[in-house]
């Protein structure tokens, strides 16, 4: 057990039998050898041992020679979870061992983990008697919490107190387990000898628990002995979960004649009684699994209707959306290069104006662009169903012959990699605003139910770009790109290094695994940025673009991050590389410079290279 012991006492001899927990000896008083007390001592024994007294509820006392100089008084005390057979061993070793190690003492106590025997040439009255106090503590201590550990063990000690002190069948026994923590348990016991009243035995105990701060503090383990009680806790088990039945001292009645019929009249259960409890049962599992069986049923039911709703809404969202060409043409003055605001390997980008005076960017795609009828269909609806208020409004598109045009409101302020991509221009992006741009993005992203980016290759997820799988993660994914462009002033989909990286996310994750983040940052930020913040962007960054769509956080840990240093992140893994310099890019915002692909345009509300970020 790994118990070292201290003990307060003077006048006495203690000894440690070999399997016993401690003997006491007390050593101003001695009688001879074949005297008469020896002879009531030995007597005194012999009653304590016997059969008939271990069977007596683990607790028994007796006297020899009671009246004369040379009277003995004895009892024993088992442990209150340890049968008859354990209980008579115990008290035999017990008064074998006393005689042996308290040879011609006149009083002696010993304990055993099972047992405690206990004699004297003085009356053993039935008060609370605590001349003898042992205190033993295990070696090793609470590490963990040892504050909240102390106060559980406080009130369970207290609990098992009351509980022992008003015990109602005989054993003034009492234990209890409880959980400290999700891996570690406590368990507890107390004690006092049958003889004491329900108020001494609580105050026995009561005045062991309020020894235990001063012998045992934040110990695993303790055991306090007193001659009338004892206390004992540990956090393994040291008790038997279930104590063996109170012993009968009467004789035992002949068992009833047998009978194949069972019936209340010889402590049976009644046929009745089994009719009444599988009945309800059967029957409660029965509507439980109809429930269940109606509930699949009803929401396959809705799901089916809620799909044929999504279809019908997907059809109304294109039949409001398309533009004739001639409408276009005229807007356009049918594509006149004074028009022309920006052209890419997607095609040509132009300005327009409406009859009733408003301005559009009309994205006319090159006959190369890859996309069929269908396809172009279904992306124009994916769009529209993801607009975003920091984002340019699709508002709508054209459909005739061999033309696929896309029309966008038209944004006079520039789009964000209008500045970011250019030499020049990207100076007037100091790192202040390229930290506001990435949190108010995420912010934006945030407050609506979905959202939108981009619908470039070079921005778009795995699982959409290559299987045509969209989710809220999905978006998380052009985050992802679009905050190490930022970080970079790079694109990625036209990136290239020396060292052969096709994409910036390649790029970035060899930085990253290499231990050199600070290499990604923009040459024209020099030593002017926080290196703290750019180093927790970029983990995001990479975090966002991971190819398992569960690994990639939500816009809500994102700002969590972003707003607070004591947020913890994940270390990413190698992100999804996919995306070369062989995959053309196909931009779906309004405008473009000579460039590929146009990121994020900011709405007209923000009229100032001063709030570049987003509302």
């Amino acid at each position: 057990m790994g118990l070292a012991w201290k003990h307060r006492l003077s006048g006495y001899v203690l000894l440690t039998p070999e399997d016993g927990i401690d003997l006491i000896c007390e050593n101003s008083s001695t009688y001879s050898p074949n005297s008469t007390y020896e002879a009531n001592l030995n007597q005194l024994f012999l009653n304590l041992s016997s059969t008939n007294a271990t069977q007596n509820n683990g607790f028994y006392r007796s006297e020899v020679g009671r009246g004369s100089p040379d009277a003995v008084y004895g009892l024993f005390l088992c442990r209150g979870d340890v049968n008859a057979d354990i209980c008579e061993d115990c008290v035999k070793n017990a008064t074998t061992d006393m005689l042996q190690l308290c040879a011609n003492r006149k009083e002696a106590i010993i304990w055993y983990n099972e047992c405690m025997l206990r004699y004297s040439n003085q009356s053993i009255v039935s008060s609370v008697q605590q001349y003898a106090k042992v205190s033993f503590y295990n070696t090793q201590n609470i590490t963990n919490e040892p504050d909240r550990f102390e106060q559980l063990l406080a009130d369970t000690l207290n609990e098992i107190a009351t509980e022992a002190s008003t015990n109602l069948t005989g054993k003034k026994f009492a234990t209890k387990a409880v959980n400290f923590t999700a891996f570690q348990r406590l368990y507890t016991l107390a004690q006092c000898t049958p003889d004491l009243s329900i108020s001494d035995c609580n105050s026995c105990l009561q005045d062991l628990i309020s020894r235990l701060p001063s012998c045992c503090a934040n110990s695993q383990g303790a055991l306090i002995l007193f001659t009338s009680c004892n206390i004992r806790y540990e956090v393994y088990p040291f008790y038997n979960s279930t104590s063996a039945p109170a012993p009968n001292t009467r004789p035992l009645a002949p068992p009833p004649p047998s009978n194949s019929s069972i019936n209340e009249g010889n402590g049976g259960i009644s046929t009745k009684v089994i009719i009444a409890i599988v009945v309800p049962v059967v029957v409660s599992l029965v509507l439980f699994f109809i429930g269940i069986c109606l509930f699949i049923r009803r929401k396959k039911y809705y799901d089916a209707v809620n799909e044929e709703h999504e279809e019908e809404n997907e059809i109304s969202i294109v039949e409001s959306l398309q533009y004739d060409l001639n409408t276009i043409q005229l807007a356009t003055n049918n594509f006149s290069l004074d028009n022309k605001i920006g052209e890419g390997g997607f095609g040509a980008v132009y300005k327009g104006t409406f009859p009733n005076g408003q301005e559009i960017a009309v994205k006319r795609l090159s006959k190369s662009s890859g996309q069929g009828a269908k396809e172009f269909k279904n992306e124009v609806v994916l769009v529209a169903k993801l607009q975003h208020r920091n984002l340019a409004r699709l508002l709508g598109f054209c459909l005739e012959g061999e033309e696929k045009i896309l029309v966008y409101e038209f944004v006079p302020n520039k789009s964000l990699d209008y500045f970011l991509f250019d030499p020049e221009k990207r100076q007037m992006l100091d790192w202040s605003k390229r930290y506001k741009i990435i949190g108010g993005i995420a912010r934006g992203m945030s407050q609506g139910n979905t959202s939108r980016i981009v619908g470039t290759y070079g921005y778009m997820s795995p699982e959409y770009a290559m299987h045509g799988k969209f989710s809220m993660k999905s978006d998380v994914f052009s985050f992802g790109v679009l905050v190490l462009e930022i970080l970079s002033g790079k694109k990625n989909s036209n990136f290239d290094q020396s060292d052969g990286d096709e994409v910036l996310i390649t790029y970035a994750w060899k930085l990253w695994r290499d231990g050199r983040p600070l290499d990604l940052i923009d040459p024209t930020l020099k030593d002017s940025f926080n290196k703290n913040e750019m180093i927790r962007c970029m983990q995001i960054g990479l975090l966002c673009v991971q190819e398992d769509v569960d690994e990639r956080p939500n816009m809500t840990s994102v700002i969590l991050t972003l707003n607070s240093y004591s947020a913890t992140l994940v270390v990413p893994r190698e992100p999804a590389f996919f995306f070369g310099s062989s995959i053309r890019s196909i931009p779906m915002g309004p405008e473009s410079d000579k460039s590929t692909s146009t990121s994020i345009a900011l709405s007209t509300n923000e009229a100032s290279i001063s709030e570049l970020y987003p509302r």
